[in-house]
């Protein structure tokens, strides 16, 4: 079913450039309440299709699931599923994230997910005549929902050390409407500094809008973004309980950001789909992201993993990109990625895909250790070493 927009809305996104097709296409986008978040996800959740009895080390999976103690509070909320909400849950979770980044609660949002808002930013803040500017390679979902709304997607090569070249995005395309920074970024796992993101944000047109996807901060224990997006309206940062904290199918997610900015990006459905919170999520959420040691905890063990790992390649002679800090690396195996992955797949371990950009390297999720010698062991009988 189409949404139907408001005149207000429309006119917004007339004067922005849009055609009445292409006002259209938004509408259908936002029909559903959550047909952004399908829309964005739906290549890759197709890549990351399981295939039963392999190993799984191919969509930035957690091998393992939630936390104990938050898996528990997720099934106490199962047994108040009578409730809608049963004791406030939604302020309870915002209130804990706000305690632990240390920023305002107004400026804390929860989604069904994170993909829902990252598509929205584009068609709030892009158009036809402002477009996108992101890195390459980088997570896609936005270059598929500027594609979807005519806006221009500009990309700029990473640095050397594979971080977001800042300053070659803003000269890419100085007018854009939309800036988007993954860091870590996705598929490489590396970190672009907080001073060039803050540099960025100085610099970028001042009604533009800087998006910083930090899905997979919590493999970085250093300075991020929350607090650009605590100080300023026109910085907004994503968070995901998919990653380090194994909520993946619980569909739970963040945003940071000037109460503004996400109002505008409510109005065209009235912002219902926040609303469509399961509380077993927000109960698993509220609880995990106190969990400060567990945290540390599973982040030294797959830090450990990945290390093992990329040593183990490169000693082997197989390129493995440095500097992740996400649970994820690259390797490049100078010849087509996707016949390297159906070879590694034969031996029953499913790893990730390839990016346009570079067709001979493979994105490949940390797992378990007993996953990575899966792969460790798949890798040296496919390549003979």
């Amino acid at each position: 079913m189409t949404q139907a927009l408001s005149k207000e809305c429309e006119q917004d996104l007339m004067d922005r450039g849009y055609s009445r097709r292409q006002i259209g296409k938004v509408a259908a986008m936002l029909g559903a309440g959550v047909a952004l978040a399908r829309f964005s996800e739906a290549t890759a959740q197709q890549a990351a299709k399981a295939v039963e009895g392999a190993v799984r080390i191919g969509a930035n999976e957690c091998w393992t699931g939630p936390f104990p103690v938050a898996a528990e509070a997720a099934m106490k909320r199962v047994t108040e599923g009578n409730w809608y909400e049963p004791t406030n849950e939604h302020a309870t979770l915002l209130n804990a994230v706000a305690s632990v980044e240390g920023v305002p609660v107004d400026r804390i949002l929860a989604w069904p997910g994170s993909s829902d808002p990252l598509s929205r930013v584009p068609v709030t803040f892009a158009s036809p005549t402002r477009g996108i500017v992101t890195a390459d390679p980088t997570y896609e979902a936005i270059w598929r929902t500027g594609a979807w709304i005519g806006a221009k997607v500009t990309k700029a090569p990473l640095k050397p050390d594979f971080s977001h070249d800042v300053k070659a995005m803003l000269a890419a395309d100085p007018n854009a409407g939309v800036y988007y920074v993954c860091s870590p970024n996705n598929p490489t796992g590396t970190m672009t500094p907080l001073a060039d993101i803050q540099w960025l944000a100085d610099n970028k047109p001042k009604d533009a809008i800087l998006l910083v996807d930090e899905a997979y901060i919590h493999w970085y224990d250093g300075p991020n973004a929350a607090s650009l997006a605590a100080a300023r309206d026109d910085v907004i940062v994503l968070r995901t309980f998919s990653k380090l904290f194994g909520m993946a199918g619980m569909r739970l997610g963040l945003t940071i950001a000037s109460p503004a900015l996400t109002d505008k990006m409510m109005r065209y459905d009235g912002g219902q789909v926040t609303g469509m919170l399961p509380m077993t999520a927000v109960a698993c959420g509220m609880v995990s992201v106190t969990q400060a040691d567990l945290i540390r905890a599973r982040r030294a063990e797959m830090t450990a993993n990945r290390n093992e790992t990329v040593d183990w390649l490169n000693k082997k002679g197989v390129k493995a990109l440095p500097g992740s800090h996400a649970n994820m690396f690259m390797v490049d195996w100078g010849k087509p990625a996707k016949d390297m992955q159906a070879a590694i797949m034969a031996e029953n371990v499913q790893i990730g895909r390839s990016w346009p950009i570079w067709p001979n390297v493979s994105r490949v999720t940390v797992g378990s250790a007993t996953d990575m010698v899966a792969f460790r062991n798949a890798v040296a009988k496919v390549l003979k070493l």
